[in-house]
């Protein structure tokens, strides 16, 4: 495969890469550069993050990536997810990769536990060059990371530990890319910054759009999680799975995926910030390569978009209905998911955890 397919592959579907040409010139010098996605294991896997984060992962690999999907239990501990309980976020990332296989991401992968990366002396030997190396606002300013406002006075003190880590995490692993939602650009750019006081590889590093939840992104600021008032904007609602009505569970059954989509907002003509638009921009047409719909002659027939741009173009113009665009929406998830579906059909007992987590939580 030469140069330019894997250039294609590594940065199609992303927000941005810094720099596109960093990611050009390793893969011009490594045969098989060296690439993670860090994931804090926090309760059920949503599609921005199972089709979102999985289909670059898999285009990752096809590139020639090594790739390790690294489950960040220490962090996740840190941000006192699931009670804070290590068993509880420990079967969550063991459910997190069941997922993931499901959805075919991982046959090559490596996981990586944040815990192994801790039982090295060296570890805490990076962590702490990395705090000598900054000063507290610096770190400070990488703290929404965690989905924590930056005005915040009341974090616990552990908490300000996670960015290091975070930069840490990269260097322990020798990473050559380090991908991320737009929303943990800040953590990389933290790296970036240290990695040249250090004399460190400096990680190229790659964002993927933050899907925005079913209720459409709010129009009014919430909460101060970034500087850039759009990206404050979409961090504040992007999907949750924390919010019921707010995201698609990859193991959810068909007709509850049809509610959900049946429900969420899609204002007639409107491409700007429609969450149905761009579920189909960023999971439907990246996994099915197309988006059909199937409606009856008298609505126009069935028809098949090769793309999102002409998708957009001809549901602002009116010649797609917004009833259709959720119904042929919702179909193309329940076909994208249903491996997942079955996986825990056929092997029901993390999932049973999971939903017991949530219960009791």
């Amino acid at each position: 495969m030469d140069t330019e397919r894997k250039l294609e592959l590594a940065t199609r579907n992303t927000e941005e890469i810094i720099t596109r040409e960093e990611m050009r010139s390793l893969l011009e010098t490594k045969a098989n550069p060296r690439a993670y996605w860090g994931f804090e294991a926090s309760g059920m896997m949503h599609v921005g993050m199972g089709l979102v984060c999985g289909r670059k992962i898999i285009d990752m690999i096809e590139g020639g990536f090594e790739f390790i999907i690294f489950l960040a239990d220490w962090h996740s501990w840190i941000n006192n997810k699931l009670g804070g309980r290590m068993e509880n976020i420990h079967a969550c990332g063991e459910y997190l990769k069941e997922c993931f296989e499901a959805l075919g991401v991982s046959s090559q992968v490596h996981y990586i536990w944040a815990s192994e990366l801790a039982s090295e002396r060296t570890y805490w030997e990076r962590v702490i060059r990395v705090g000598k190396s900054v000063n507290v606002s610096r770190i400070w300013r990488a703290l929404p990371i965690m989905g924590r406002e930056m005005n915040q006075s009341d974090l616990e003190a552990a908490s300000t530990f996670y960015p290091c880590m975070q930069v840490a995490d990269i260097f322990q692993m020798q990473l050559d890319v380090a991908c991320a939602g737009m929303d943990q650009r800040k953590a990389h750019a933290l790296a970036r910054d240290v990695a040249d006081k250090l004399e460190y590889q400096k990680p190229t590093c790659l964002h993927t759009h933050l899907l925005p939840g079913l209720t459409g992104m709010k129009r009014m600021n919430t909460g101060d999680f970034d500087e850039n008032q759009q990206l404050n904007i979409e961090i504040t609602s992007k999907m949750s799975k924390s919010v019921a009505e707010s995201g698609i569970i990859v193991h959810d059954d068909p007709e509850t995926i049809r509610k959900k989509l049946r429900s969420a907002y899609c204002p007639e003509k409107d491409t700007q910030n429609n969450p149905v638009l761009e579920i189909a921009r960023y999971t439907i047409f990246p996994w099915l390569g197309a988006f059909p719909i199937d409606r009856p002659a008298k609505y126009g027939g069935p028809v098949t978009f090769a793309t999102a741009e002409e998708l957009e173009e001809q549901y602002r113009s009116g010649r797609v209905h917004p009833l259709d665009l959720k119904n042929s929406a919702a179909e193309s998830l329940i076909k994208i998911l249903e491996p997942v579906r079955e996986e825990f059909r056929r092997h029901p007992e993390l999932l049973e955890k999971m939903k017991q987590m949530e219960i009791t939580r």
